[in-house]
């Protein structure tokens, strides 16, 4: 195993790898095999993975942000034929590989973490700290921004948004400031936003409300909830037997969903329990090698305080053959 300690040789980092360590002892099974980094962001993990693959070792770079992937591009330059880039959401992850005649991976990471470069842009909108356009794309080429979430959702619609992707208790009377702050004026700006909610949050816990104000909209303008399942089970297609899926995650929800998908692969007869036999046929697809999340130690929160919320969970291909 390499340090990584000494990995800040990049003038200006935008991303720094959670759980590097974890990640590389479990996601690199094989050194010279084909891995898929579906969240390539700043290229912090990528590059690590690259330092320890050998020769005929290969990894795939995808991430649906143009910045963030040009960035990782300029980062692993170096690494020449080993890497591949590709510009490539989750739900066209699986037919990406096909393009490429790819059916066997060794393993895939999907790091579901917002990056430095996506948080400190105030033009991305993505943080209510920075004065910007309600913007929250991932995805610059996509249609939908925030701006429309906010500015044209009917009130149920936005009160449904805060209170299943936000978990908001106040979620119908958020949803009611804004329309009736928008019908006065459109909101144009994450200011904007931050001035039409602030009067109604809890003030010993404002900016943890704001927060997840900011994640609603952000989840419901990307789709990530169903973009990542659809990521995890094409996944699981493309992942060879003794290969492994990683997946950090940053709040209860994309955890939730993590566990359930695991559990449910790994799960295999679904019957109901009072059935004397298996009549649905299912097997086992995976073993899960996390009974519990694996979450930074306090040296790593101290160094990188964004990595305080992360969970990593790890699951591998069974082999049928055996």
């Amino acid at each position: 195993m390499r340090s990584y300690s000494d990995q800040k040789s990049d003038p200006a980092p935008v991303h720094v790898p959670v759980l590097l360590k974890q990640v590389i002892k479990y996601l690199l099974t094989d050194p010279g095999g084909l891995y898929v980094d579906a969240t390539a962001d700043g290229g912090g993990h990528s590059q690590a993975v690259l330092l320890e693959l050998k020769q005929k070792g290969k990894l795939i770079c995808c991430d649906r942000d143009v910045d963030a992937l040009e960035y990782c591009k300029n980062r692993l330059k170096g690494f020449k034929e080993k890497v591949d880039f590709a510009k490539v959401n989750f739900k066209n992850l699986g037919s990406h590989l096909e393009s490429q005649k790819i059916n066997d991976v060794s393993g895939f990471l999907f790091d579901l973490g917002m990056s430095t470069l996506q948080l400190e842009d105030p033009e991305r909108g993505f943080s209510y700290l920075k004065d910007g356009s309600l913007d929250m794309r991932m995805d610059l080429s996509q249609k939908k921004k925030a701006y429309d979430v906010v500015n044209f959702y009917p009130l149920e619609k936005l009160a449904e948004i805060f209170r299943e992707y936000g978990e908001l208790k106040r979620a119908k009377l958020l949803a009611r400031i804004i329309v009736e702050s928008r019908n006065k004026a459109k909101i144009n700006t994450t200011r904007d936003l931050k001035e039409v909610l602030q009067p109604k949050l809890d003030p010993r816990n404002k900016s943890k409300a704001l927060s997840k104000c900011f994640q609603a909209i952000r989840i419901e303008v990307n789709d990530e909830l169903d973009e990542l399942k659809e990521g995890i089970n094409q996944a699981m297609e493309f992942l060879r037997p003794g290969g492994r899926l990683c997946v950090i995650s940053y709040h209860s929800l994309e955890d939730r969903l993590v566990k359930s998908t695991f559990n449910f692969y790994s799960k295999g007869c679904i019957c109901p329990p009072d059935f004397p036999q298996c009549v649905c046929g299912g097997k086992k697809v995976l073993k899960v090698l996390t009974k519990k999340p694996l979450v930074p130690d306090k040296e790593e929160k101290k160094e990188n305080p964004r990595s305080r919320s992360a969970k990593l969970r790890v699951c591998e291909k069974l082999n049928f053959s055996k």
